[in-house]
């Protein structure tokens, strides 16, 4: 179950010929420039970058994607395959993971609204006789200002979106013990047993990895959030052997996390979600160890 949580074999949903996105639904938050912390507020800040294109990628409300996330699809249909070489070959290995989620509507059709984008980095394509699989990893989330095309596939403008600036001692502090938590979380799990049909999960250290890394070649600097901003996502990964009820309270984590565009609340969030989990495994090692 858990295995399948994290490498899930996807296709995104097809869209209904009937379905619409109501104008209405896509207008989205006030920009919010980028501010690194080790800016100072009185240095004068460059003007916002205009939105980038990229094609779009639905999924249901069920499959949030963070940034530093990695989630592997399965992309068969043909219009997918042609997002994919677009993905590839024109736009540096990227495209934009986002929900498609329904609202009511007193209108007679359906009307979705786009939520929680998220720009991906394509990590990896493996041919299949039926398709392909795709690794992909949350990189940036993204407002999804305009959209340019509809068939055969989606395409759109998307600008980043950050969080508020922060400076303090306090946060620094907590991202440290953040940090800690993740690898001792990482360092229990190694030490769990899994059938053999089961790999064992590493996600939270392939995240600490990602969120660490000193350079981001091939991406407009506007879209890569800062060091601290990074590793304020990467705790919210999947473990070995959860339940579907611990997987759907890990999906009410990560909608939060993208909602909130305090740091410091989601670096809290963060550390109470790993130290539960540490008790998780750790309860788990103990029953295993008798």
């Amino acid at each position: 179950m858990a295995a399948s949580a994290s490498f899930r074999f996807l296709s995104p949903p097809a869209p209904n010929p009937h379905d619409r996105i109501h104008p209405s639904l896509l207008a989205c938050p006030t920009r919010r420039r980028r501010l690194r912390a080790t800016r100072c507020s009185s240095t004068p800040q460059p003007p916002p970058s205009p939105p980038l294109e990229f094609p779009l990628l639905p999924f249901q409300p069920a499959e949030v994607l963070i940034p530093s996330e990695c989630k592997t699809l399965h992309l068969y249909e043909a219009r997918y395959l042609a997002l994919l070489e677009e993905a590839l070959y024109k736009r540096q290995n990227s495209l934009v993971h986002f929900v498609l989620d329904p609202v009511l509507s007193s209108s007679s059709k359906d009307s979705f609204a786009v939520r929680y984008g998220c720009l991906v980095q394509i990590e990896s394509v493996q041919k299949l006789d039926f398709g392909a699989l795709v690794s992909i990893r949350g990189v940036c989330r993204v407002n999804i200002k305009n959209l340019l095309q509809m068939e055969p596939y989606l395409r759109g403008d998307v600008s980043p979106m950050m969080d508020k600036s922060r400076d303090g001692t306090g946060l620094g502090l907590r991202i440290s013990r953040l940090r800690e938590s993740m690898c001792n979380l990482h360092s229990l799990q190694m030490k769990l047993k899994v059938p053999e049909d089961e790999p064992l999960q590493t996600n939270i250290k392939s995240s600490l990895m990602w969120s660490e890394k000193e350079t981001f070649e091939g991406y407009d600097e506007e879209f890569i959030p800062g060091l601290v901003e990074r590793l304020s996502f990467a705790a919210y990964q999947s473990v070995s052997g959860m339940s579907d009820a611990e997987l759907l309270t890990l999906q009410k984590y990560k909608i939060k996390a993208m909602d909130s565009t305090d740091t410091l609340e989601r670096v809290n969030s963060g550390i109470e979600y790993v130290e539960h989990n540490i008790g998780m495994i750790a309860a788990r090692l103990a029953i295993q160890n008798i």
